[in-house]
């Protein structure tokens, strides 16, 4: 199944380690970005299937790259997963209002991460 997902979040070693396990073992493409706003850029300007986004991040938390994701006809349609360490209930809250497809909580197994994000966007592997 040839799916590209774009992997928000501005530390280098979460990336990379998303990406090949990713790659590896969902077999899908993905494509990184350092921040919020190169995320967004991407978003806007690739044809993405898919985007797990960090929340805290410098310049554009995730909030605010997905209030900016949401406001654009281009965009809006991107299912989101959050990939993140907060896990306190006011923050679960405040994901369930982010119209989002799920969230992954750090730290996660890379091993499995990529049978996550297919569960929660119901995509066959």
């Amino acid at each position: 199944m040839f799916k590209r997902i774009l992997i928000v979040d501005d530390d280098d070693e979460i990336r990379d380690v998303v990406q090949a396990a990713l790659e590896e073992f969902g077999g899908w493409q993905t494509l990184t970005a350092a921040s919020g706003m190169e995320g967004l850029q991407l978003a806007k300007t690739e044809a993405i299937d898919a985007i797990l986004l960090d929340i805290s991040m410098p310049d554009m938390d995730g909030f605010q790259m997905q209030d900016a994701l949401q406001a654009d006809f281009k965009t809006r349609t991107i299912p989101v997963i959050v990939l993140t360490a907060k896990a306190l209930p006011s923050d679960q809250q405040r994901f369930a209002a982010l119209n989002v497809a799920g969230v992954i909580i750090k730290p996660f197994d890379p091993m499995t991460i990529w049978q996550q994000v297919a569960a929660l966007l119901d995509w066959n592997v």
